[in-house]
């Protein structure tokens, strides 16, 4: 069915990729600034540092992998959002009414995957043309899973970033509806339900983590 999905064009995939200057300000928080002018702010995200001790050498939030504004150096973060989803309900409304449940779900099992796949062909595209701070890697497939690359990818809504909300600073700042789109639900799901997004930090001291437990405010 992958090889019929692909051949036959039976579902679409767009991406958007943007990249901006930014600092970290007030600890916590990545201010992003226009691309025109980088004394103007336009946009800002509202990163979660940890705060639950389990005897780790320090407290990290996602802020910590920019440079802060203070020290008078302008860094640069950024932004992607992906979908193979498109065309997808079509597909998958022939097989409903043909009872075909199995093909349905197979459909949006692979949409999925295609999905993720594009997010991390993407990503190496961005390390090593699109923003360009990793020109010279040449990893193998197993060696790309295993994160072994410089800089990270965190999605909205997972450990490093529990907090789906920043999505909406996402789709603002990149006008991701306008351009691919890909859309979001009022619980910030997006549409196509087979689409990934997330931010991309390059300091080579980025890396995943958890926040844990935080405090209500």
């Amino acid at each position: 069915m992958l090889k019929q999905i692909i051949d036959e064009k039976l579902v679409e995939a767009r991406a958007i990729v943007g990249f901006y200057p930014c600092n970290q300000v007030n600890d916590d928080d990545i201010e992003v600034y226009s691309p025109e002018d980088k004394k103007v702010p336009v946009a800002k995200f509202f990163t979660l540092r940890q705060q639950l001790d389990l005897d780790q050498d320090s407290f990290i939030a996602m802020s910590d992998f920019i440079a802060p504004a203070d020290i008078g150096i302008t860094d640069y973060i950024g932004a992607f959002a992906v979908s193979a989803g498109f065309k997808q309900d079509d597909l998958c409304q022939k097989y409903v009414a043909d009872g075909d449940d199995y093909n349905n779900i197979m459909v949006k099992t692979l949409t999925d995957r295609l999905a993720e796949a594009f997010a991390e062909y993407l990503h190496v595209k961005v390390r090593q043309e699109l923003w360009g701070y990793a020109p010279q890697e040449n990893l193998s497939s197993a060696e790309v899973l295993d994160v072994k690359y410089q800089g990270i990818r965190p999605a909205p809504g997972y450990p490093s970033q529990p907090d789906h909300t920043e999505k909406l600073t996402m789709w603002s700042l990149m006008k991701v509806e306008e351009q691919t789109g890909i859309g979001l639900t009022e619980s910030l799901a997006m549409t196509p339900a087979s689409s990934v997004s997330g931010l991309y930090f390059a300091n080579a001291h980025s890396h995943y983590f958890a926040c844990q437990e935080i405090c209500k405010d």
